[in-house]
């Protein structure tokens, strides 16, 4: 299944502009506009909300305001919960967002889920390697194709060693925003549908890797829907499908992303799922993440009560 019924998400205590990570997220622009972190969680409270009206089944942690953690509303990158029972802890670049995670965090999620393997990846922060769950990686769960753009914060190695253990195939390359910076992420560049996928592709300078994407992406049925810089920047790759209660299929993103898209490219999307934008323009602006990156889909099989 490539679009989870059940997500996960971190309301902010303490969401702000992160020095630590502002050197390799070109998406985070510092503000002296105060109130930032009221304005985040109204957005956050908004975002919730606007799921569950939908039939979305959300699971909200509350971040603790102690020790001090400016993207804990961006939990995907710490942890990623798979539909075989795997639970697996990343490695994360700034040392102020290793604070994300919390066992507390996992042992709930083990009392309403069963959780039969944990990979934790966590003790390669003492060799800087990095790989930074589900924006370091774009998985297709149903071909068992994980993507990756390499980056300070996406180790190659292990990159492939993850890969290597679940049993996917790994995809890598580099992607470059219009000023040949480094993307700091994939899932900022593309997304994967079940049989879609958006995708900056001119951000993949390099022809055979692009090429290499595209017969892949084609090769496994996905329409391939390419947007612009311009709407990469907008958080038009960051979005995410999930599943309602009554099994619809909706695309989750932010309203900056939605108004960046064109009215073919919300037709073809329109296709294979209903579009739901939701306004957090406080959240991607500060912290440099958007709509996906909010979300963490929980795959794991429910426990029986």
């Amino acid at each position: 299944m490539q679009s989870a019924k059940n997500i996960l998400l971190v309301r902010p205590a303490a969401f702000g502009f992160n020095k630590e990570t502002a050197a390799s997220n070109a998406f985070q622009n510092e503000t002296k506009e105060t109130g930032i972190l009221n304005m985040a969680i109204e957005e956050f409270d908004n975002f919730t909300n606007a799921l569950r009206k939908e039939g979305i089944v959300v699971y909200v942690f509350d971040d603790t305001p102690e020790p001090k953690k400016p993207d804990a509303v961006f939990p995907n990158n710490w942890i990623s919960l798979h539909s075989d029972g795997t639970l697996i802890l990343y490695p994360m670049a700034a040392s102020n967002r290793r604070l994300e995670r919390r066992t507390d965090i996992v042992e709930t999620l083990r009392k309403k889920f069963i959780v039969k393997k944990t990979i934790d990846l966590s003790h390669y922060e003492s060799e800087n390697k990095f790989l930074e769950g589900t924006g370091s990686i774009v998985f297709d769960h149903v071909s068992k194709v994980a993507y990756a753009c390499l980056s300070p914060r996406t180790d190659k190695s292990l990159f492939i060693e993850l890969c290597a253990e679940i049993n996917y195939m790994p995809v890598c390359f580099y992607s470059h925003d219009k000023n040949g910076k480094e993307i700091y992420h994939t899932n900022v560049m593309m997304y994967l549908g079940e049989k879609f996928a958006v995708i900056c592709l001119e951000s993949i300078s390099n022809a055979d890797q692009r090429k290499n994407v595209e017969d892949l992406l084609t090769s496994t049925q996905h329409e391939i829907i390419d947007i612009s810089f311009s709407q990469m920047n907008s958080f038009a790759g960051n979005m995410l499908c999930v599943k309602n209660s009554s099994n619809e299929t909706l695309l989750v993103m932010s309203q900056s992303a939605y108004d960046s898209l064109n009215k073919e490219q919300k037709l073809k999307l329109e296709k294979y799922c209903r579009l739901l934008p939701i306004s957090i323009p406080t959240i991607e602006t500060i912290g440099g993440g958007s709509a996906r990156c909010m979300m963490t889909e929980i795959f794991l099989p429910e426990q029986q009560m």
